[in-house]
Order: C-alpha cells, then structure tokens, then sequence
C-alpha cells in the first residue's frame, strides 16, 4: 500500500502584541488634531500597544475605549493635585506607603502597559520623580519589622509589565515572611495585554507556586468598561483562576467612559459571570490633568445606586468610595439635605468605622469640597471647605 504523507499544514503565528510610545505612530489621529494632542502627551506620557488600540471604534470621536487612552486638551487646564490623596504622608521608606495597619503598598516599577489618562499616580511617569524603588530591600526589611502587615500590594505602575524572573523573586522573598498572608498585584494587563498572562507558561507556574490554600495571591485587576472583555482578556482571568489566583475588580467612575447605567451593569454583570467580580467603584481622584474625567458625587452616587440595586448580591456587592488622604470614605447615601458616608478603611484609628454626613452639594467631586452637616460626626485629619 502507498503511503501518502499528508500536506504540512503551519499554524499562522499570533501578531506580536506592540507598544506605542508616540501619538505620531497612530495613524486614526488627524494630523490638525496631533500636534495639539502631542503638547498634552509632554506633560502626562502617552503609551499603548497594538491590541489595545484595536478595540478602539475611531468613527466614534466618543469611543470609550479611545477616551481611556488618547489625550485630550482638556488635561491641560490648572485643575487638581499630582498627589490628590497625599500619598507621601504615608511613604516609610523608597517605594514603600504604610497607610492602614495591615497593608503595605510596595511602588515596585514605574510602567504601565498603557496609560489610563485618569490615572491617579501619573507623577510617578514623569521624569524627575524617585517615588517609585526596583530594589525593594528596604520594603522587605520593613515588613519583617512589622508583624501586624498581613497584606502586600505590589503596585507602581504596573508590575505584570515586569519580568517573570523578578515577579518570581519577589513572591519568593514575600513568602519567606511569615506573617505575609497575602500578596495582592494592582494591574490592569489582563485588559491592556491579556496576552501577557496566556503566553507566559513561567508567570503562570509562579502563580500556581506562590499562590498557596492559605497564602492567596490575589489580582486586582483594573477593568474600566465592558468592552475590554474581550475573548482574550476572559481567558486571561480563566487562566489565572486556574492557576489559583483570587480575581477582583476595581476602577474608578469615569466620564466618557463608564458612566452610564447600561456600561457599568454590563461590566458588573460579566465580571461576576467569569469569577472576577466588582470589589470598589471608586469616586475619581481630583488629580491634576483629571478634569475631563472626573463626575461629581452625587450623580455619581445615583449612577452607582442605580445598578446594584438592580444587579444581582455577587455583581452587586461593591462599595461606592472615595480614596481620601484619611482612609476609604465609603459614600453610603444622599437624600434631599445630606451626603451620607462612613470610613471602611482608616489611617486614624477615631475615624475607623464611623458615619457621618455631609451637606448635599451636587457640584462638590470630593470630600473636602463639603461642608460637616449640623450635628455629625467631624472626622480627624479632613481639611472641609468654609461655610
């Protein structure tokens, strides 16, 4: 009988995921709209890559996903603060904050797999700042000093966007302290590069290692609007879980982007559905360069109210709060007189767990912008503003 080999037959390769450094390399830009643009891009960094901004609708000059990351004029305007919760209060040592009891937040790396324009730490991508220390050896001496920390946020910048090598080194080195329960990683490449998760073998054996029954590694992972759900970004959270990494979502309200009732029940809803559910919504820092993103309290408030009170317990269980330089001030309810709120997390032990009100103000986008309502509570440490 004649054998016949069968054809060969090559599996197309996958397109090599690209970085963008340069507005200039995005041809959708028109060129009367880029030099402007550029001009923002030297004050906040600008950068992509190829994946993100393929979900990019560019016939829709309000594409969600195009206001996430292409600048805007707007952020030129003089509005806010570079370090809107006062995160240098609480910096112990190079890289490292210790703000509430338990947690230690290590800066371990200054880069994003993208640059939200609403990020809250973009002083951490400008030039002359040293916030930011890749030799975590102070930290690490810190936390061993400090058998009260339980958790570790990794964060920066983004520390997926480091090599599996020194991610591997660093949970090695965290899971030598005893008393570090759990790692938490602040990232958003499951939704810039999900890619960075799927093809990395290493990074996925040092997840399954690290990531122990009693010693979670969890993922905080930085959804902003459901159509960063991609097939690809949902195998990316599958893949995690089944390495045994706990998965949850935060981001903040977002103008142009999630605030509508239909975006941000979709992205709740799908969220819960995959095993990464809504952990805090949070209300936008006012940072400088933020103007254009930011929403007010209280509409912000009905927004959120309005969609878990519709969803289901799991894609309903988020906190609706404010990062204040004194702690997570969890907004809790508005009625016609007064905003209602209540420290979840404290950096002074006679705020923790308390309520109070504030004087409804519609305009107001943060909590030192209002005014204590007669007779509440006056919470430690929060600068209001004058009658």
């Amino acid at each position: 009988m004649i054998q016949r080999s069968l054809p060969i037959v090559e599996t197309p390769s996958k397109p090599r995921v690209k970085y963008v450094r340069s507005l200039s390399q995005i041809e959708q830009i028109p060129p009367e709209d880029l030099a402007k643009l550029e001009e923002v891009s030297k004050r906040y960094v600008f950068r992509a890559n190829t994946y993100y901004l393929e979900l990019i609708d560019w016939s829709d000059p309000n594409d969600p996903i195009r206001n996430l990351i292409i600048p805007r004029e707007e952020e030129l305007h003089d509005w806010g603060r570079l370090d809107a919760s006062n995160e240098q209060s609480v910096t112990v040592a190079p890289g490292v904050q210790h703000k509430y009891r338990d947690t230690v937040l290590l800066l371990c790396n200054e880069v994003c797999g993208a640059y939200c324009r609403y990020c809250f730490r973009k002083r951490l991508f400008m030039n002359d700042n040293e916030e930011v220390s890749k030799d975590i050896s102070a930290g690490l001496a810190y936390i061993r000093e400090h058998p009260e920390v339980s958790n570790v946020l990794l964060t920066g910048g983004d520390p997926l966007i480091m090599s599996t090598r020194r991610l591997r080194e660093i949970f090695r080195q965290l899971r030598e302290i005893e008393h570090v329960r759990i790692i938490r990683i602040g990232s958003k490449m499951p939704a810039f590069n999900p890619m960075r998760v799927l093809d990395d073998a290493d990074l996925q054996a040092a997840f399954r290692e690290y990531s122990l029954p009693d010693r979670r590694i969890y993922l905080m992972c930085h959804f902003d609007h459901p159509r960063e759900l991609t097939p690809q970004a949902r195998e990316g959270i599958r893949t995690l879980l089944d390495c045994g990494v706990i998965c949850v979502n935060q981001c903040p309200l977002i103008r142009g982007v999630n605030d509508s009732v239909e975006a941000l029940s979709e992205m709740f809803r799908e969220l819960s559905y995959i095993g990464c559910p809504q952990y805090y919504l949070f209300q936008g820092r006012p940072t400088a360069g933020n103007e254009p993103y930011e929403i007010p309290i209280v509409p912000g408030w009905e927004l959120f109210h309005r969609v878990v009170t519709a969803e289901s317990g799991l894609a309903g269980r988020a906190k609706f709060c404010m990062s204040h330089e004194t702690g997570k001030v969890e907004i809790c309810g508005v009625d016609d007189e007064r905003i209602y709120l209540r420290y979840h997390r404290s950096k002074y032990p006679e705020n923790t767990g308390r309520f109070f009100s504030c004087l409804r103000d519609d305009e107001a986008y943060w909590l030192d912008q209002l005014r204590p309502a007669p007779g509440s509570f006056v919470p430690h440490g929060v600068r209001f503003a004058e009658a």
